[in-house]
């Protein structure tokens, strides 16, 4: 499975492009649609054609630590794990009780209910987070 031509346009959307690098909510410098890492520095400018390619490059590697899990059945909850470590990092989703609650075979409202606990950052809670969570919440359960 890939990430669907839904969830590249909304990761396009809920990171927003930024073409100068800037300090996230979390505080972590970041570029063009959500691009972290040592690569990115303060003052970094790119185009809009660049921060395409860092997305692609960014949600491939997330593709292949989703797929390593073996827990996505369909292409929404494959989907929605991308976007869930893409935003968070895949350490966080690997000891999350999110992804215990799935592997478990939780119910519809045992899996919402974890997604909505990730709508901090910086310790306070985020309307963008809670859009993001519930647009998860619901992907997750199509097919």
């Amino acid at each position: 499975m890939e990430a669907s031509k839904i969830l590249i346009e909304k990761l396009k959307e809920f990171e927003g492009l930024r073409l100068e690098a800037y300090e996230d909510a979390a505080g972590v410098l970041t570029i063009g649609y959500g691009h972290t890492g040592k690569d990115v520095e303060r003052g970094d400018r790119i185009s809009e054609y660049w921060a395409a390619e860092l997305l692609k490059n960014d949600v491939g590697a997330v593709e292949c630590q989703i797929r390593r899990l073996k827990v996505a059945r369909t292409q929404g909850q494959f989907d929605t794990l991308v976007s869930f470590a893409f935003n968070l990092g895949i350490d966080r989703l690997q000891h999350s009780t999110l992804l215990k609650v799935i592997r478990q075979g939780g119910s519809r409202n045992q899996i919402c209910k974890e997604f909505r606990r990730w709508v901090f950052a910086g310790g306070q809670r985020l309307r963008g987070l809670q859009r993001r969570r519930e647009w998860e919440a619901k992907r997750f359960f199509e097919n």
